[in-house]
């Protein structure tokens, strides 16, 4: 199938192509009312020029950027946050408030980020990340919205994939733009024109109580159409919704499984499990691609979501350390 660079998605809401790891993994949207505009989630460092000439080719400049507005902080979502606002002279950076410290001083997001990709991997993959002025960050509590030139974006609170994550709610088009937790559906595992959906459990603040009470969050405001980072545009989300409540389910079953078996080789045994169990859900879903090819579309995911598994684990057997 055949994702274009940029594609208008839903009315002045256009799907943009990152170019992260490979076409088709990952997207940030730009919201356009009159001639003001707002970025919702920026992908990486790399991807700032090519956003700054979809701006000129839209025949307005950077200076018609009002808002930059990640969902959360992973560099996916969050890493062209800093050069996107020092390239909008007009722009503020709307985030979470968990989310905002490590956007205006970045050096634990660079460490951390550099422990799950290692150092090399992150300078090809991500590039930089540049520190955004304090004065120009608009901490977003729940429910908070802003205007852009009428139009009204309200943001949600929605933990679980990570504890500074947020979504924001379109009203003008009764969407929801919603990061990761609305699930991954990449489009090669589409069938009759339904999405499989599944749940990121990247490092390192996975929390499925939490998701699933951030899913019934957003699915209160009757959302026609979900905007997924990864990737695009899926309609109708009360029929995809049960399906990835049993994603975030199984995926903390599988975690489970090895509670109280922490030694070296549980991290292999978490990526062999997620990956037969990606590979079995794609098959349920009538997903007709060979292994290798499956294999190959979710390598990425497959270790993070190990990853991020451990991690949980790990956070759960100190708390039980600590009675």
């Amino acid at each position: 199938m055949t994702i274009p660079h940029i594609q208008e998605v839903a009315d002045q809401i256009y799907c943009i192509e990152t170019g992260l790891y490979r076409h088709g993994l990952a997207a940030c949207y730009l919201v356009r009312s009159g001639d003001r505009l707002a970025f919702i989630d920026t992908g990486t460092a790399h991807t700032v020029p090519s956003l700054l000439k979809i701006i000129a080719d839209m025949g307005l400049t950077p200076a018609h950027v009002d808002y930059v507005m990640p969902t959360h902080v992973h560099l996916d979502h969050a890493g062209g946050s800093g050069d996107l606002i020092a390239a909008c002279p007009a722009a503020r950076l709307v985030i979470h408030p968990k989310g905002a410290p490590h956007m205006i001083d970045p050096a634990r997001l660079l460490a951390g980020a550099g422990a799950v990709y290692g150092t090399e991997a992150f300078a090809r993959d991500f590039g930089g990340l540049t520190p955004v002025p304090e004065e120009r960050v608009i901490v977003a509590e729940d429910g908070m919205q802003v205007d852009l030139a009428g139009r009204i974006l309200t943001f949600i609170d929605t933990p679980g994939h990570a504890n500074h994550h947020g979504c924001i709610h379109d009203a003008r088009t009764r969407g929801c733009f919603t990061g990761d937790t609305f699930g991954i559906a990449y489009r090669e595992f589409d069938t009759a024109g339904v999405p499989w959906l599944f749940a990121p459990t990247t490092p390192v603040a996975f929390d499925p109580d939490a998701w699933l009470q951030s899913l019934d969050k957003l699915m209160n405001v009757n959302p026609k159409a979900m905007y997924l980072t990864h990737y695009g545009r899926v309609d109708a989300p009360e029929r995809l919704v049960d399906g990835l409540r049993r994603s975030i389910h199984d995926m903390a079953g599988i975690a489970l499984a090895e509670e109280g078996r922490d030694d070296p080789e549980r991290l292999t045994r978490l990526k062999r499990a997620v990956s037969a169990h990606l590979t079995a859900s794609a098959r349920a879903h009538g997903v007709d691609l060979e292994d290798v090819r499956i294999d190959a579309l979710l390598a990425v995911d497959t270790e993070l979501n190990a990853q991020g598994l451990e991690v949980w684990l790990k956070r759960r057997e100190r708390q039980v350390a600590a009675g």
